[in-house]
């Protein structure tokens, strides 16, 4: 799912999480039994107030995972808590009463009824088992059938909302399909076009974005899409350059003071050319970043350590070696062993300190895509990040 439309699914599944939860119990344990069924009112027991301890407990922390970018997380903390919550809250109420077991919140079904919106099947099985599970060990520990009549309504439900997840996530997957062909032939023209201006950085795109995309799979931190969404800003990280002239994009002597600070004007270009761009947008910071330096003696912002962020840090490494290993109008390519050598000089004065180290572990592979690099082989996706 895309982050920011699961973003606000998880706004619009609280919202209405809260009102139900809130609304159900009021109505059914104290409007109820008031105007209708003329019984006292109230919850059966004190230990329901510790429900809604735990419940008002979860929203600072929702806000707080959703600080940290982390919204998807929201939706297990939330339903984990709240099952576990009932669970021993139902047990503490009716255990040994010999009341007859009525409980539960129709709460429950919306969980149930609002799987399809996450499009995730690992959540799905989560909830639908989960809720399955709290009734019938609650059935064997009070010793009551009654959990069968709630156990047959979970099962109905959950097999509706199987096959509508099943319908959606077939959906989401044709149209994602056909959004990444269309993104990707965008990609392609514009690559193609920056090769016809500026020939002498043919294949330079594609080897950037090959090379970053081990190294920020070494990381570890990234998802499939985030991957994906990388690579293309990679593949675009000089797209600026169409603004520069040809006369200093090829000139094969030294760039007078002037003509470099046009040179130095492409990050900024680039990025804002594509910063409205769907599949693109989230990594801006790779075209617009990648230039700067550790150090803060970068450009066009002349950020400094962690104020660049760490997908341009890590595009700059990839995009200094490729630079110093292929051949340029004024210069032959150097060895890879040479430019290992200049990256590891660089720690912590051009390059992030942690990234060279991370660099140093997958360099083998850098060599191993060097060497076997068709240069006139146009680029493809990895099948690394296709979903």
């Amino acid at each position: 799912m895309i982050p920011h439309e699961e973003k606000r699914t998880v706004k619009w599944f609280l919202l209405f999480f809260y009102i139900i939860l809130i609304g159900y119990d009021f109505f059914y344990y104290y409007l109820l039994p008031v105007y209708i069924s003329h019984k006292e009112s109230g919850f059966p027991s004190n230990y329901w107030y510790f429900t809604y301890t735990i419940v008002a407990f979860l929203f600072p922390v929702a806000f707080y995972l959703n600080k940290l970018e982390k919204q998807y997380m929201i939706k297990y903390v939330l339903f984990i808590s709240y099952v576990l919550t009932t669970f021993i809250v139902d047990i503490l109420t009716y255990y040994g009463r010999g009341d007859s077991y009525i409980s539960g919140n129709v709460i429950e079904v919306y969980l149930i009824l609002s799987l399809p919106l996450f499009l995730n099947s690992r959540y799905f099985w989560l909830v639908s088992l989960g809720i399955a599970i709290k009734y019938i060990f609650t059935g064997i520990i009070l010793n009551t059938s009654y959990v069968i009549i709630p156990l047959i309504l979970i099962i109905i439900l959950s097999i509706m909302s199987f096959f509508l997840l099943a319908r959606f996530q077939r959906y989401v997957k044709a149209i994602s399909i056909s959004y990444d062909k269309q993104l990707e032939g965008i990609v392609k023209g514009v690559i193609a076009t920056l090769e016809l201006k500026d020939p002498y950085t043919r294949g330079h795109s594609e080897r950037v974005a090959s090379y970053a995309l081990l190294l920020a799979q070494e990381i570890g931190k990234f998802t499939k899409e985030e991957q994906k969404s990388f690579y293309y800003a990679c593949l675009l990280h000089d797209i600026g350059k169409v603004h520069i002239p040809d006369s200093i994009l090829m000139k094969p002597g030294k760039l007078t003071k002037e003509e470099f600070e046009i040179i130095k004007s492409h990050p900024g270009v680039g990025a804002d050319a594509v910063k409205n761009v769907e599949g693109i947008k989230d990594c801006i910071c790779v075209i617009r970043s990648h230039h700067e330096r550790w150090d803060g003696m970068g450009y066009p912002d002349q950020l400094k350590e962690e104020e660049i962020p760490l997908l341009a840090r890590v595009t700059s490494i990839a995009d200094a070696f490729d630079a110093m290993t292929s051949s340029r109008s004024y210069r032959a390519a150097m060895p890879v062993e040479e430019a290992n050598k200049r990256i590891i000089e660089g720690k912590g004065s051009q390059f992030d300190p942690d990234l060279v180290e991370v660099f140093i572990k997958v360099f083998p592979e850098w060599v191993k895509f060097h060497e076997k690099y068709p240069w006139t082989k146009q680029w493809e996706l990895p099948k690394e990040v296709e979903l």
